[in-house]
């Protein structure tokens, strides 16, 4: 398998803070410090999640935000309110075996997009991590997915 890299077509932001959190292993970079337009200063965890590409074969680094779900972790496919899906979503409808890098953890894990009540329920906690994914929700007409990462023991 080839070794992972940062996916092609990050904003400069997020290349920035995957270094950060690559180059220090996770103890830098974990809780990230944002002021998104419009919105007072917010600290967000976030984590690095390693898809397989799904026509490359190829392994990309995607940092995204996080909150806590049992032994796992829920993340938002919101791609900023675009009217597509992000590439690591697509990536994992194709193939839900993922790494996951969370602070200095890192994992093996499966994902897998929520329905009904358990993605109401984990819309909300998206929702108090990151208000910003109800501007997003206003700005698409896809439902934007709710994606849990079960840790594979």
């Amino acid at each position: 398998m080839s070794e992972a890299r940062l996916a092609p077509n990050l904003p400069d932001w997020m290349v920035q803070h995957a270094n950060r959190y690559l180059s220090s292993g996770g103890t830098d970079g974990h809780m990230y410090t944002v002021t998104p337009p419009g919105r007072q200063e917010m600290t967000v965890p976030s984590l690095l999640l390693t898809t397989t590409g799904r026509k490359s074969g190829e392994r990309y680094i995607f940092p995204l935000f996080y909150g806590d779900v049992g032994k796992g972790w829920v993340i938002v496919a919101s791609k900023g309110g675009a009217p597509e899906h992000p590439g690591w979503y697509r990536n994992i409808l194709a193939n839900p075996e993922v790494e996951v890098q969370v602070g200095t953890l890192k994992t093996k894990a499966k994902a897998r997009t929520v329905s009904g009540e358990e993605r109401a329920r984990l819309w909300q906690q998206a929702l108090e991590f990151w208000p910003p994914y109800a501007d997003y929700q206003q700005k698409t007409e896809r439902e934007i997915p709710v994606v849990v990462l079960d840790p594979i023991e």
